[in-house]
């Protein structure tokens, strides 16, 4: 199992572009997924510098309906005209970030990309596509504080998301298991804890954002909620990789825990199973 971060926050390679968001490529031996296209069209300018072809990915995953992560959908259907796009059915939604002023800033997806809909497979709770992925959403457990600000607009007017449109990968092969999480707004701890009751055991790795970089740095309870998921995390044996929505904060007291089981996402980063 083969994974390359084509676009992140940062980037660990000069000829790479990097943005707020996210997009990781997955080889396995019978796929070649794309997770996520961030912002827009620069991930795809990453891949071709890192000589990587999305015209032969054959399956793409959208985490969640905001746009750092679905931005670079049309964009990704120009390159490639064949691979169904998995999309969680509520992904659509009208989704929100609260600005420090209170002041709401629309997130979510570009509403003309149901022009794709015949590219687009939507999803629910569970759907396993062949032996090596499925996707989960609908965790259970305690709201991840990282996320509130995030909303969406009801009848009733704007009230915190339940990110039911969130969901989250697992990939199977030559004995390893990885688990993606975009922005893990459903809390990463929990996401964890429901792909090992899926698998039966600890993900040998798992990629994705842990969003902590909105909370406040140096504020006593937020610090704890960081340390706590670090300690929560070292269940097993698993190794995180994360970036883009963690922070620099929030990295380094969970590395202070965690140690090398902990490591850098950034563009350019190569990780082989």
């Amino acid at each position: 199992m083969k994974i390359v971060t084509l676009l992140e926050n940062t980037a660990c390679d000069p000829r790479l572009t990097a943005a707020h968001g996210l997009s990781l490529y997955i080889e396995t031996p019978h796929h070649k997924v794309l997770f996520d296209m961030g912002p827009d069209g620069r991930f795809i300018e990453n891949a071709d510098a890192l000589g990587i072809d999305l015209g032969a990915v054959d399956a793409a995953i959208l985490s969640h309906g905001h746009y750092d992560h679905g931005g670079g959908i049309r964009a990704f259907c120009e390159r490639n005209t064949t691979a169904e796009i998995y999309i969680h059915a509520d992904a659509f939604g009208d989704f929100y970030a609260l600005e420090e002023d209170g002041a709401p800033r629309y997130i979510g997806l570009a509403p003309d990309l149901w022009e794709l809909e015949s590219r687009i497979v939507p999803t629910a709770d569970f759907v396993r596509l062949d032996e090596e992925l499925a996707l989960f959403s609908a965790v259970p457990g305690p709201d991840q504080p990282g996320s509130a600000r995030l909303m969406m607009r009801t009848p009733e007017g704007l009230r915190p998301d339940p990110f039911v449109h969130e969901q989250d990968l697992i990939v199977s092969a030559w004995g390893k298991t990885a688990l993606f999480a975009g922005c893990a707004h459903r809390g990463i701890v929990n996401i964890v804890r429901a792909a090992a009751e899926r698998l039966g055991r600890m993900p040998d790795a798992v990629f994705g954002g842990f969003h902590f970089f909105q909370l406040p740095q140096g504020d006593a309870e937020a610090d704890r909620t960081i340390d706590q998921a670090a300690r929560d995390l070292l269940a097993g044996d698993t190794v995180y990789y994360t970036g883009h929505c963690t922070g620099p904060y929030a990295y380094h007291r969970m590395r202070a825990i965690l140690g090398e089981r902990l490591r850098p996402m950034s563009g350019g980063t190569v990780v082989e199973l």
